[in-house]
């Protein structure tokens, strides 16, 4: 078989096939040149999904006619020069627009400020017309018709036009947040209108554009920098989630990217604060020196390469965690609104606001939480405990918090004076406890309810969390040793593990082939269902137990034994405890969300009450 050199139309029809891969391909890299010209404006204007029409027009530096000759030729490119190691440009490959023009019918028509005239330039299916003069304003306007019409093959495989469009939307959307100085319009008639104002240097306006004004309240500040590798950009609160990871943005020194590692990276960022199958909201903007990390990964730039990948992960995880931790008791502001909403006349939840979306989420705007001098001990020290043995003795026989007021309107016995009430303190002071899970506070401004159950669980979790770094937890011996009958396999994989078990409070040996003796338990879920525990850890680290061990899942088990230990749905507590409670979770970080990422109190503030009932 002899070989022979393709043509320069089937070249440029074979690398069309990697850079333009669907009309928002094309529609990215056109943008991605008009903002590496300069641009303040780009107006994108699109039909049939971007198959029959694109139109990306920009006031860029514009091109002489001379330029445009160069511009449908491959591998020609103002933006490098001969080196790939030092790029600050956003395309630099020089094969889009020979790639668009093998496979569509381009004209590109441009002209440079201050210039007289303008030229353009038409490519239909890899064929070149002459350049000629032409009416242009200053800047450069790229025309796409019938895309793929000279590939009908990748044609077919297009989905349908409002799934095109929708992805064109996504680039520009993503363009825009990496450059907030640059306005954008989006229109056509396959779609409404989409402007995005030039908000400048205010970066999260611009998101806040993108992403709705709610993220604007519901956003953590991110600045961190490690070994010249600098993250900023804006981490949504646990509480203010979505249901796919559309809402995650990353951008490598103003590139946008889709890049697996930065991904991940922000799941495990979440780990523990997020529910089941819901994905938090972020916009990360990594900037570091161009040499270590390659862009020049795929032909279309959306995955990137770092030098050091390990010390990328290891920056963002550490920055959104250490944000959740500054500021993990803020809750999403949509939450208040959407208990409004439910509580108003006729309100029925539809299936969307009953699978977890933002109407059942708590309202609380931040504001540190300081723990003033108690009024009710006279220290900041009051910590009564919460484990199930200290609960032992709050059978019916004890005094409910929740009992309510008798027709003449007295307190409830055990209430606390007024003179000694700590309204004062963020979530107030403790005014009922309603069907046994639910304490109501009272604030300064409002009402506070919190989940007894989730609250303390995060209370307790964070005390786990603490000893995986530090000394062991303190444990209880057993009386008498707990014996749990487990599949022989099971008892293999907890054994394995026992050491690290043992760091968390929890003694166990192996008892017979097919069972295990637990002798200490943690001191701080006092009195628990042991055997539910035991094979409910045998299941996790059956399902995910791997070469790492279960070093790399220790919070994971924390978490898992923090929910069999915390106070139980349905125990009724004292006043004391009660209040308590609230002090330990204005001093704890990530409080506002339990380990699965459900919520732990909501707020309504006194004008949310009184809109209620129409006094405002």
């Amino acid at each position: 078989m002899t070989i022979k050199q393709l043509s320069e139309t089937l070249i440029n029809q074979i690398a069309a096939g990697e850079v333009i891969e669907r009309p928002a391909s094309a529609a990215k890299e056109l943008i991605e040149n008009a903002i590496d010209a300069g641009a303040t404006r780009i107006e994108i204007a699109t039909a049939g999904g971007g198959k029959s029409l694109l139109r990306v027009a920009d006031n860029g530096c514009g091109m002489e006619a001379e330029d445009l000759e160069l511009a449908i030729r491959r591998h020609c490119t103002s933006k490098i020069s001969d080196t790939l190691f030092d790029i600050r440009s956003l395309g630099f490959r020089g094969e889009a627009l020979p790639s668009i023009g093998s496979v569509a019918r381009l004209s590109i028509a441009s002209r440079r400020a201050g210039s007289s005239e303008g030229a353009e330039i038409v490519v239909a299916g890899g064929k070149v017309s002459p350049v000629r003069p032409a009416a242009a304003n200053p800047g450069t306007t790229v025309e796409v018709r019938d895309l793929f019409f000279a590939t009908p093959a990748r044609l077919k495989f297009l989905k349908t036009e409002k799934a095109e469009a929708a992805a064109i939307t996504e680039v520009v959307k993503r363009m825009a947040i990496a450059f907030p100085a640059i306005r954008f319009v989006l229109s056509g008639s396959d779609r409404s209108t989409l402007e995005l104002p030039a908000t400048g240097d205010d970066h999260l306006a611009r998101i806040a554009q993108v992403l709705g004004a709610d993220f604007r309240d519901n956003a953590i500040a991110l600045d961190a920098e490690r070994e010249d590798v600098h993250l900023g950009g804006f981490a949504g609160l646990p509480t203010f989630h979505r249901g796919n990871s559309a809402h995650q943005y990353a951008f490598v020194n103003g590139r946008p990217v889709q890049d697996k590692q930065i991904l991940s990276a922000i799941r495990g960022a979440y780990a523990e604060t997020m529910p089941q199958g819901r994905y938090p909201v972020a916009v990360l903007a990594l900037t570091l020196d161009p040499a270590l990390v390659d862009v020049n990964v795929h032909p279309a730039k959306s995955d990137v390469r770092f030098r050091d990948p390990g010390l990328v992960r290891g920056l963002i995880v550490g920055a959104i965690r250490e944000a959740l931790k500054r500021e993990g008791d803020r809750a999403s502001t949509t939450g208040a609104e959407g208990m409004l909403r439910a509580f108003r006349p006729g309100f029925r939840p539809t299936a969307a606001a009953t699978s977890g979306g933002n109407w059942s989420f708590q309202s609380s705007p931040y504001r540190p939480f300081t723990a003033p001098h108690s009024q009710e001990t006279g220290n900041t020290d009051y910590r009564p405990g919460f484990g199930e043995a200290a609960q032992a003795s709050f059978g019916e026989t004890a005094m409910p918090a929740a009992r309510s007021e008798g027709p003449g309107g007295g307190q409830a016995p055990g209430a606390p004076g007024a003179s000694a009430e700590p309204v004062a303190y963020p979530l107030g002071a403790a005014r009922a406890q309603v069907h046994a899970n639910y304490i109501v506070s009272q604030t300064r401004d409002g009402l506070v309810i919190v989940d007894q159950h989730a609250a303390h669980e995060r209370l307790v979790f964070e005390q786990m969390r603490k000893a995986l770094s530090g000394r062991r937890l303190p444990s209880q011996g057993l009386l008498i040793p707990e014996i749990v009958d487990l599949p022989e396999e099971d008892c293999d994989r907890l054994m394995v593990h026992a050491a690290s078990l043992e760091q968390l409070g929890l003694a166990i040996e192996r008892f017979g082939p097919g069972a295990i003796a637990v002798r200490e338990t943690p001191a701080m879920l006092g009195e628990m269902n042991v055997p539910g525990l035991i094979r409910e850890l045998a299941d996790e680290i059956a399902e995910w137990d791997t070469a790492l061990g279960l070093s790399a899942k220790l919070e994971h088990v924390a978490a898992t034994m923090a929910c069999h230990g915390s106070v139980r749905s349905g125990r009724q507590l004292r006043v004391e405890e009660m209040n308590a409670l609230l002090r330990q979770m204005e001093e704890t970080p990530g409080s506002g969300q339990c380990n699965h990422g459900r919520p732990t109190y909501v707020e309504l503030k006194l004008s949310d009450i009184e809109r209620l009932f129409g006094r405002s």
